[in-house]
C-alpha cells in the first residue's frame, strides 16, 4: 500500500463534486464521497435515491464500486461530504462495506459545506465488524 500522505483537499473537492450530482429529490439530503485507492485513484459516488425508498444506493457504496470496478485495489481513506449542520459520519451499511473493502484502519472524514470536520478510523464506527473471519472459511 502506498505510504505517502492523503491530500485531504483533493477528495473533498471531489466528494463536493460528486453531492453537487446526487439524486436525492425524496430526502433532500444530498451527500457525496471520494475514496482514495491505493493505486492512487480518487472514485467518486453520490447517493441515488429511489421512488421505492428502499433502492437507493448511498455515496459511499457507489464509490465503492466505481472502486472495484477500476480495479484500484483497497481503499486508502474516505471523505463524505454533505451539507448538514455537523458532519455526518457513513449509515451502517456502508461502514459494512467498506470494512469489506478497507478493513478497520480505514481513515473517514466526514466534512461539511460550512467546514466542519469530523475524522474516524472505521474501526472507531464499526467495531468487531462482520467479514469473512466470521464465516469459518
Amino acid at each position: 500500500m502506498d505510504g505517502s500522505p492523503i491530500d485531504w483537499e483533493a477528495l473533498a473537492g471531489a466528494a463536493e463534486a460528486a453531492r453537487a450530482r446526487a439524486y436525492a429529490p425524496y430526502s433532500g439530503f444530498a451527500v457525496g464521497a471520494a475514496i482514495l485507492f491505493e493505486d492512487g485513484a480518487i472514485t467518486q459516488g453520490a447517493n441515488v435515491e429511489n421512488a421505492s425508498y428502499g433502492l437507493g444506493v448511498c455515496a459511499e457504496r457507489n464509490a465503492v464500486a466505481a472502486g472495484v470496478l477500476g480495479g484500484h485495489g483497497r481503499p486508502r481513506a474516505v471523505l463524505i461530504f454533505t451539507s448538514a449542520g455537523h458532519p455526518v459520519p457513513p449509515c451502517g451499511a456502508c461502514r459494512q462495506v467498506l470494512a469489506e473493502f478497507a478493513g478497520p484502519e480505514l481513515p473517514v472524514q466526514s466534512r461539511t459545506a460550512a467546514g466542519a470536520r469530523r475524522m474516524h478510523r472505521l474501526a472507531e464506527l464499526l467495531p468487531e465488524a462482520f467479514g469473512p473471519e466470521w464465516l469459518g472459511r
